[in-house]
């Protein structure tokens, strides 16, 4: 796992040296994802973490309670209004040079919201969130969707850290065509040969950017407390995708010069705990 420890002098700038925009970019191309370690201010992280976890339950006992395939895994928006938002997270300057670079001008985010590992012995089908956008190419087209996973506590394997398997996103077998984004057993026995899964240890304010198509799964947590973690995903300008809400307020605080939140700013009143739906989840008997 190629994580990229932030200096003193990029912390002071806000920015990145080329060096490491360049490590990040190749390590996203190579392997299919990076961790920039602590990029989020620590106050930041207890606030989201504080309120997602009192809200868990308002999403868990939902009568259509969003669980992504087996109730160990439950979609979960965070509060999409102040003073839960932050710059450093919905507009992180160091992760906006990198997608910036990889994707291009007009980039934009499309998505806030999150996953939870509730305590459970169960775990996802390993899947890729989209596939390639044409099938069997001989050699993978460039990433047009990246996602930015925010962990609001330490993640381990023990906690549920997502499963993720280095390189899988180059396999251009797995199309957004396919209708199905489950990664077949035979498939996982081959790319198990050539780079076999891992579960990274990735600390609270990192944030994982990782390739759409990259496969992964959601694991068990072993342990007593949920394990929150927020995700958007940039993408490049040309892709086609829904607004998300957000309060008015975010519209100005989130301004950046070059990512676009493709955001619906019209309400202040936004019911974000009915948001999520099921993901292939059926109620076991």
């Amino acid at each position: 796992m190629v994580e990229i420890v932030l200096t003193a002098a990029e912390r002071e700038s806000g920015q990145l040296t080329e060096a490491s925009v360049q490590k990040a970019i190749r390590a996203i191309r190579e392997e299919g994802f990076v961790v920039l370690k602590d990029a989020v201010a620590p106050e930041h992280v207890q606030i989201l973490r504080e309120q997602v976890l009192a809200d868990v339950q308002d999403f868990v006992n939902r009568p259509d309670a969003p669980f992504n395939w087996v109730k160990g895994n439950v979609q979960q928006d965070p509060p999409p209004f102040p003073p839960f938002l932050f710059r450093d997270v919905l507009a992180n300057e160091f992760v906006i040079q990198i997608t910036h670079q990889i994707m291009g001008d007009g980039v934009f985010n499309s998505f806030y919201s999150g996953n939870t590992a509730l305590p459970s012995g169960e775990r996802q089908p390993v899947h890729a969130d989209q596939g390639h956008l044409w099938p069997n190419l001989e050699v993978a087209h460039p990433p047009y969707a990246l996602v930015i996973n925010l962990p609001l506590v330490d993640m381990s394997s023990e906690n549920g850290s997502t499963e993720i398997w280095p390189g899988s996103h180059l396999d251009t077998s797995i199309a957004v065509q396919s209708g199905d984004i489950k990664v077949s057993p035979e498939k996982l026995d081959a790319q198990r040969k050539v780079s076999p899964p891992i579960q990274p240890t990735v600390s609270a304010g990192s944030l994982l950017i990782r390739d759409m198509r990259l496969w992964h799964a959601g694991m068990p947590n072993h342990t007593e407390q949920p394990r929150p973690m927020l995700a958007m995903i940039h993408n490049v300008a040309w892709w086609p995708t829904g607004k998300f809400a957000l309060h008015p307020e975010a519209e100005s605080l989130l301004s950046h010069p070059v990512l676009r939140q493709h955001a619906d700013y019209s309400s202040t009143d936004i019911n974000y705990k009915a948001a999520g739906s099921a993901y292939e989840f059926v109620e076991s008997k």
